[in-house]
C-alpha cells in the first residue's frame, strides 16, 4: 500500500457520507445559481454564442474535477484541497489559498441565498426581498448543523429535483424546436440566429461573457472537501468527478443551447437587471404558465441546493484552517453529532452579508456578489492546478506510485487550464459587472499575505 496515502478516517469528523451522497453534493455544488439566474446574465453579453463559452470553460471545470480526484484520492483531509496546497506548495499557499476560498464561498452563498428570495417573488412579486433571504438561511444554517449522514441525505433529494428537471427541460426543449407543443408551432432554431447573427456583439463580447460563465461553474472543487467524510473516499470521490463530465456537458451547454435557440437572446435578460430565470422565461414564452411555475420552483431548489453545499464547503474550509493553527482552535470544537458547528456559525457571516444588500439594494443585489466572489474562486483554481503539478513532481522525485486517478494529457492539460483561469481573471475589470473583482479581491489578497506573516512570526515565538 502507498505509504503516502492518508489514514481512512480523519479524527473528529465522521465518515457518514455514502457514495450516491458524495456525487449528489458534487452536483449540488457545481449546478445552481449561476445556470439558472447568472446565464441571463452571460446571455445579455455574448448572444447565442455564450453557448461557445460555456463549452470552453466546461474545459477547464473538467480539468479541474480531475486534477482534484488525482490528489485527494491519496490525500482525503479535511478541508480536500487547502491541506494538499500546503502540503506541496507551503504554508502561504495553503494559508492564503483557503481564506481565500472560504471568502469567494461566503459571497457565492450568498448569491445563492438572494437567487432563491428572486425566485420567491416571481409567485410574491410584492414581497420584500429580505424575507425569503432570511428564511432561507435560517432553514439552511439547521440542515448544515444537523449530523452529516442527514445533511448528505437532504442534499441528494435537493440535487436529484434539479437533475430530473433540467433533463426534463432539455428533453421538452427539444421537442418544442422540432415539433412543437400543444397549441404552439415548432420553434426551430431561428433564434440562434435572427437577432443580429449567432455572434450578435462580436468574439470580444463572447470572452467577456466567460467571466459570468467560468463563475457558473464555481463548485465543481466541492467534491474534494467531502473526502474527510466519505466513508470510501478512494472510489467515492474519482468516481464523482468522473460524473460531472456527462452532467456538466448536459447541464450547462445543452441547457444553454436549448434557452438561445428559441428564446431572442436580447429578451432573456438584461445586464443591468437579473430578476428572473432564462428557464423559467422559456416556459412563459411558450405559453405553459404552470410548467414556470414549476420550474421555478426547480431553479428555487437549485438555488437552495447550492447554497446548502457551499455551507458545507465554507464550514469544512474552516475547520481545516483551525486545525492547522491558521484560524482561532476554537473552531475545531464539533457537537455530539460531529458537526463543527462553531466553524459554520463563521460562514453565516455570508448570509448576514447577503440581507443585508438584499435590504438596501435589491435590484443589484446578484450582480454585486457575483463579481466580489469571481475573482476569489479563480485564485483558488490556480492554486489547484499548481498543487496538482508540484504533487506529480514530488511524488516522482520520491519514487511512490502515480495516482490511481490521473488528469489527462497532464501536464500540459494543466498548464493549459491554469492559461485560460489567467486570462479570465485578467478580463474581470474590462466587464462592467465584474470590475469590483480586482478592487475587491488584491487587497483582500494582500492583506491575507500580511496576517500570514503575522501568523508565522507568532507562532515561532511561541514555539521559540
Amino acid at each position: 500500500m502507498d505509504q503516502d496515502i492518508e489514514p481512512a478516517q480523519q479524527a473528529g469528523l465522521r465518515r457518514d457520507l455514502s457514495s450516491r451522497q458524495v456525487g449528489m453534493i458534487a452536483i449540488g455544488g457545481a449546478i445552481g445559481t449561476g445556470l439558472f439566474l447568472g446565464s441571463g446574465l452571460a446571455i445579455s453579453i455574448a448572444g447565442p454564442a455564450v453557448i461557445l463559452a460555456y463549452a470552453v470553460a466546461a474545459f477547464a471545470a473538467l480539468a479541474l474535477a480531475y486534477a482534484l480526484a488525482e490528489m485527494v484520492v491519496v490525500h482525503p483531509e479535511a478541508g480536500g484541497f487547502g491541506p494538499i496546497a500546503q502540503r506541496y506548495l507551503g504554508g502561504l499557499a495553503g494559508f492564503v489559498q483557503r481564506w481565500m476560498y472560504w471568502a469567494a464561498q461566503v459571497v457565492n452563498i450568498g448569491s445563492e441565498v438572494v437567487a432563491a428570495g428572486l425566485y420567491v417573488r416571481f409567485w410574491y412579486p410584492e414581497l420584500p426581498l429580505w424575507v425569503p433571504v432570511v428564511v432561507f438561511s435560517v432553514v439552511m444554517l439547521a440542515v448544515n448543523a444537523a449530523a452529516v449522514r442527514y445533511f448528505g441525505e437532504f442534499e441528494y433529494w435537493f440535487a436529484m429535483i434539479k437533475v430530473v428537471t433540467v433533463v426534463v427541460f432539455v428533453l421538452l426543449g427539444v421537442v418544442y424546436m422540432v415539433f412543437g407543443l400543444p397549441g404552439r408551432a415548432p420553434a426551430g432554431v431561428g433564434a440562434l440566429t435572427e437577432h443580429g447573427g449567432f455572434v450578435p456583439n462580436g468574439l470580444g463580447a463572447v470572452w467577456l461573457a466567460l467571466t459570468v460563465v467560468t463563475f457558473s461553474y464555481l463548485g465543481t472543487e466541492a467534491v474534494a472537501v467531502t473526502a474527510s467524510e466519505s466513508r470510501d473516499p478512494g472510489r467515492d470521490v474519482p468516481r464523482a468527478a468522473r460524473g460531472m463530465v456527462l452532467r456538466l456537458a448536459l447541464f450547462y451547454v445543452l441547457g444553454m443551447l436549448v434557452v438561445v435557440s428559441i428564446l431572442p437572446w436580447n429578451q432573456v435578460s438584461t445586464s443591468e437587471e437579473v430578476t428572473e430565470s432564462p428557464f423559467v422565461r422559456l416556459f412563459a414564452t411558450a405559453g405553459i404558465p404552470a410548467a414556470a411555475g414549476i420550474m421555478n420552483f426547480v431553479v428555487l431548489t437549485a438555488a437552495l441546493s447550492a447554497m446548502n453545499t457551499n455551507l458545507y464547503v465554507t464550514a469544512r474550509m474552516t475547520y481545516s484552517l483551525a486545525q492547522d493553527g491558521y484560524a482561532p482552535k476554537w473552531f475545531t470544537g464539533l457537537s455530539r453529532n460531529g458537526a463543527p458547528r462553531r466553524a459554520l456559525a463563521l460562514s453565516a457571516a455570508g448570509l448576514a452579508l447577503a440581507a443585508a444588500i438584499s435590504a438596501l439594494s435589491p435590484e443589484a443585489a446578484f450582480p454585486m456578489l457575483l463579481g466580489l466572489a469571481l475573482f476569489g474562486a479563480l485564485v483558488t483554481w490556480l492554486i489547484i492546478f499548481a498543487s496538482q503539478l508540484a504533487f506529480r513532481r514530488k511524488r516522482a522525485q520520491r519514487g511512490l506510485p502515480p495516482s490511481p486517478v490521473r488528469l489527462p494529457g497532464a501536464p500540459v492539460t494543466t498548464v493549459l487550464a491554469m492559461v485560460f483561469v489567467v486570462a479570465v481573471l485578467l478580463t474581470t475589470p474590462f466587464t462592467e459587472q465584474f470590475d469590483t473583482a480586482w478592487k475587491a479581491g488584491v487587497p483582500f489578497l494582500l492583506v491575507l499575505c500580511v496576517v500570514y506573516c503575522l501568523v508565522r512570526r507568532s507562532r515561532a515565538r511561541a514555539d521559540g
